[in-house]
């Protein structure tokens, strides 16, 4: 009988190791050990039951182990000096320079804001994809050597522990965290102190937060929490839950990542001496008010508004993950107007702050502060993150950028990548040690004849025996959850079998992925699981948000359509999708699904995982699977972009998928040859080892983070606030002389000439354009010439842009034969040469735009004047 007596109060007891084991203290407090197979290998081994119970937890199993078992480790001294080893090498990794140091010119500091952080299933601090990428930026900045930090909240309950009722609804948990027992570190004064950083509210309160630390390798990460005493008690609950709460709720949650994490970081470079932050990245518009804090600051040094804005925007950096607007935070004008015109940031106007994320453009409310809209005006260099996401975002946000064509919209992109030492099983890892002398599987010469298809073969087939004993023990768990002390079915042991065909999904569950496109001909589903000669499985998991039913009502779907009978051993749904849990999922499964809405996916980075593993991938052509499709690594699910409505377009989609599965999939992994190989499955399988590996890596996401995008920030922020950020006074005041005289600029005439009656590729263009400046001077802009192919409607596709020159005296003109005229009007000509690159249709325009060496782009200020 469960006790009737319950405690009012829980914490953990840490266990005491013995002096000869302390080195276990020092590998479990960094999260190193979280994608290092030889400390995990270590850990395991101290007890492998609790340790599979606990989910590979150390700070967890070493308060869980006997203390007969630590004494006798204590005394077994090949233990003893392999915990030695690896703390050393830890303390090496730590210290020696690696890849970021061979930089010249880099920031000495870069801080990474976001609202979750997916680093290990023993800090549930993430929901889903957005956290999970933050937590392998963090892993690679780390392996790369980056002086990054990152800010977070601590929240108590994390996300939500899922389960699923009998009649297949989710139901949501939040089993409170205890810090005490968990790898953090809480960051205190030389003096033992607690560190806090508190927010000015309205009517008189004070919101405080302790600044907990977690070593993530070679980086720290700084999460903020409220449930402090300091705290009213409405107030402690603020980072009680991830996405919880209503919108003043989400408000101060994000009041305190931006504002509070600026100072939270401020106090911990003073405690620690490292250098200040040079470049700061928003992982999505969460964060934005991190720009408001640095402003404001700015103000008490000394500069207005105008100036600290541009100093700010210098030396952010903003990556926007969403493609659809509604999964943007917009928070109600009025609220953000109470919070900001008090005291919470000294010097700044509640105007200047609403001005910031007002949606002025067409369709656009003014009812709302929208947090993209804001993290764009404060970033200086923006960024999708896939190049099919970089251009659906420059088209939703063209409206800030009017006049200019998508393409010119400064938003770029850098493709989301996985950590691979994380993601790649231990078994993949040993194989290619064993026979590539690499545990660098990203590196590894996948195609070499020094490993054979059967090598490969017998790991994947491994893998997918782990996934069926992980996903029976799951149900099992699950099913005790839901029915204390009822013996489970015994056909649970029966579910999945590890020699046929398996394909995963997992994900959250927003309409827009469409977890049901595969229940869209439920007979004809049933019957590729059913088939006698080439049978297929699916392994399904994914949470809903909270508060999304249509999300539930997907997943009960689903749920329902496995509990048949007939089919409910070749279906699965796993309850409460975490990282444990894909480490074992993304391996075993042999296909990965992907079916969104294109374009509707930002990049969809569980494929990249399973890749990683040997899957192939099959996917609609969204994401990053848009880009790295190449016809050998996996398949394309045709999108029915010209179907009628949303109803036509998912059955015509679901067909091409069952297609795929019954006429190509499957005859190719159940094709065998002497040796019991799939052949030619196998091939693919080496060619998406040995191509998408490295691509897909977060080592090359972050190199290309720092070489396209926190390198400029980092000169840019240096350039304009050197001597006293003049540069940044400068192009304030240049900026509002451009911007207030733009209106005088005008295209008035343009000419052209030089080419052959017949163009040939090779010919020059000599263009001249009359432009009309008003009271700006030539050095103010540049006139470029806009060219590319010509379509219907005189629509320019794949442009290019050349900047013509000003003439010095029309008369002299080297093009005067074209015309001769002298302008009367104050208006000033530019001439330069295109030439012709390509054959194929022609079309070119002229357009005027800012120029100022502090500029990122031509585009920045949204002025443009075209020739008409």
């Amino acid at each position: 009988m469960p006790s009737e007596v319950k405690a009012i109060r829980r914490f953990t007891v840490r266990t005491v190791l013995p002096q000869s084991l302390s080195a276990l203290d020092a590998l479990a407090a960094n999260l190193r050990w979280s994608w290092h197979e030889p400390t995990r290998q270590l850990f395991s081994e101290i007890d492998p039951v609790i340790w599979r119970d606990i989910a590979g937890d150390p700070v967890a199993l070493l308060g869980a182990v006997s203390p007969a078992r630590l004494a006798e480790l204590a005394v077994d001294q090949a233990f003893v000096q392999r915990a030695n080893a690896l703390r050393d090498d830890l303390d090496r990794y730590k210290r020696e320079p690696r890849w970021y140091q061979s930089l010249s010119g880099a920031p000495k500091h870069i801080a990474y804001f976001s609202p979750e952080f997916g680093i290990a299933a023993a800090l549930p601090q993430y929901s889903g994809g957005l956290g999970i990428l933050a937590g392998d930026h963090l892993k690679s900045a780390s392996d790369l050597g980056l002086p990054l930090t990152g800010i977070g909240l601590f929240y108590r309950a994390g996300y939500f522990k899922q389960s699923i009722s009998g009649d297949g609804w989710q139901q949501e948990a939040y089993p409170v965290l205890d810090p005490d027992g968990l790898p953090l570190t809480l960051t205190r004064h030389p003096d033992g102190a607690p560190a806090l950083v508190s927010l000015a509210l309205p009517y008189g309160r004070t919101l405080h937060a302790r600044i907990w630390q977690v070593a993530v390798g070679r980086v720290t990460l700084l999460l903020l929490d409220t449930d402090i005493p300091e705290n009213e008690e409405s107030l402690r609950s603020v980072t009680d839950r991830l996405y919880g709460g209503g919108g003043e709720h989400r408000l101060l949650q994000e009041l305190l990542l931006g504002i509070g994490g600026v100072r939270a970081l401020r106090i911990w470079t003073e405690i620690t001496g490292a250098p200040q932050a040079e470049v700061f990245h928003t992982n999505e518009g969460h964060a934005g008010f991190q720009g408001l804090e640095r402003i404001s600051t700015l103000i008490t040094d000394g500069l207005g508004f105008a100036e600290a804005l541009q100093v700010v925007r210098a030396g952010t950096v903003f990556t926007t993950h969403t493609p659809v607007p509604a999964g943007i935070d917009r928070f109600d004008r009025g609220l953000v107007q109470q919070y900001f015109s008090g005291d919470l940031l000294p010097g700044v106007d509640v105007w200047e702050v609403l001005a910031l994320g007002s949606e002025t453009y067409p369709g656009g409310s003014h009812d709302v502060f929208n947090m993209a809209v804001m993290g764009l005006r404060l970033g200086q260099h923006a960024n999708g993150v896939s190049q099919l996401h970089g251009d659906v975002s420059r088209g939703m946000f063209a409206g800030l950028w009017p006049g200019f064509d998508q393409a010119d919209v400064p938003i770029s992109s850098v493709t989301n990548g996985v950590h691979a030492p994380t993601w790649t099983d231990p078994m993949l890892l040993r194989l290619a040690e064993d026979k590539l002398g690499t545990s660098d599987t990203t590196a590894a010469e996948w195609d070499s004849n020094a490993v054979t298809d059967a090598d490969i073969w017998n790991v994947k087939n491994r893998m997918r025996a782990n996934l069926v004993a992980d996903a029976r023990r799951r149900i099992t768990d699950a099913w005790h959850g839901e029915n204390p002390g009822a013996s489970a079915p015994a056909w649970f042991d029966e579910v999945l079998d590890p020699d046929v065909l398996t394909i995963g999904f997992a994900r959250r569950v927003p309409t827009y992925k469409r977890l049901t496109l595969m229940l869209q001909d439920e007979k004809r589903l049933a019957s590729l699981l059913t088939s006698k000669k080439r049978p297929v499985q699916l392994v399904i998991a994914g949470k809903s948000h909270p508060a999304d039913d249509e999300g539930k009502r997907l997943i009960q779907k689903l749920v329902r359509f496995a509990q048949d009978p007939e089919l409910r051993r070749r279906i699965v749904f796993l309850p409460n999708y975490d990282i444990a849990m894909a480490q074992v999922l993304y391996p075993g499964c042999d296909v990965w699904l992907n079916n969104p809405l294109r374009p509707l996916e930002a990049c969809g980075t569980s494929g990249m995982k399973a890749a990683l593993n040997g899957a192939l991938n099959l996917s609609i052509l969204d994401g990053w699977w848009n880009e790295y499709y190449d016809g050998e690594n996996g398949w394309a699910i045709p999108s029915a972009d010209s179907a009628g409505d949303a109803a036509e377009r998912d059955e015509l989609e679901a067909e091409s998928l069952y297609d795929l599965i019954e006429n190509q999939i499957a005859p190719r992994f159940y094709r065998r040859d002497d040796r019991g190989v799939p052949s030619r499955w196998m091939r693919s399988v080496r060619h998406t080892l040995a191509t998408l590996s490295p691509e897909l890596s977060a080592d090359r996401m972050v190199r290309q983070y720092v070489q396209q995008l926190y390198i400029p920030a980092g000169k840019a922020a240096a350039a304009i606030s050197d001597n006293d950020f003049a540069g940044g006074r400068e192009l304030a005041s240049w900026k509002n002389h451009v911007s207030s005289s733009w209106s005088g600029v005008s295209v008035v005439h343009v000419e052209s000439g030089g080419l052959a009656p017949v163009p040939q590729v090779g010919d020059a263009l000599h263009v001249r354009a009359q432009v009309q400046l008003g009271v700006l001077d030539p050095a103010d802009v540049a006139v470029q010439v806009v060219y590319g192919t010509s379509r219907e409607g005189d629509e320019l596709q794949h442009t290019s842009v050349v900047e013509l020159s000003p003439l010095e005296d029309d008369v002299t003109d080297p093009l005067a034969p074209m015309t001769g005229t002298i302008y009367l009007d104050g208006s000033k000509t530019f001439a330069g040469t295109v030439t012709l690159e390509r054959p194929g249709s022609f079309g070119y325009n002229v357009r005027v735009v800012p120029k100022n060496q502090y500029l990122a782009n031509s585009s920045e200020m949204g002025l443009v004047a075209v020739a008409h």
